[in-house]
């Protein structure tokens, strides 16, 4: 395939789906991106703690940054990291929802699996050998096969690390 060519089949990444944004003030960190920046507030599901979903302002467009607080965005100190650190994880636009976890599986790779609150969105949870996680989001409605496995141990719990440099595979 070139690199021109847009693919029509089998797992492949579309583009970046949001990037999630740890924070101890969610009312000035709105703030700062609606006032400042100029996003706007968009619809977001109920996950049991604060946050919010900010977008592009034009009409449907996509929520780009997510926030949240408390709960899962706190540390141990019981305060959400700042600088670089409070990024959560990067989230990118996905197809084929199994050929990703047959990758995961064919390079010994853990991963977690989520189906979001009341949307049809279907996600998947990797890291990087950096321990960088990545959130793969599939459109669950154009996916082929079982939704997410929401048991335990499968389930994607926020703020909960899976990421182990000791057990992290080769990949070269």
């Amino acid at each position: 395939m070139s690199s021109t060519a847009v693919p029509t089949a089998g797992a492949f990444t579309a583009g970046l789906f949001h990037v999630a944004i740890k924070t101890n003030d969610l009312v000035a960190t709105v703030a700062f991106y609606t006032r400042i920046l100029g996003l706007m507030e968009v619809k977001r599901p109920d996950f049991g703690y604060p946050g919010a979903w900010l977008g592009v302002p034009l009409p449907g467009g996509p929520a780009i940054i997510h926030i949240y607080a408390g709960g899962p965005a706190l540390g141990a100190e019981g305060r959400a990291p700042q600088g670089t650190a409070a990024i959560d994880h990067v989230s990118l636009a996905c197809r084929g929802y199994h050929e990703h976890i047959a990758r995961f599986r064919a390079a010994g790779l853990d991963w977690r699996e989520f189906l979001v609150p009341g949307t049809t969105l279907w996600q998947l949870f990797v890291y990087d050998p950096s321990g960088v996680q990545l959130e793969l989001t599939f459109d669950g409605a154009a996916e082929a096969g079982a939704p997410p496995d929401m048991s335990p141990g499968r389930s994607y719990v926020a703020g909960c690390s899976f990421f182990d440099p000791a057990t992290y595979p080769a990949l070269i």
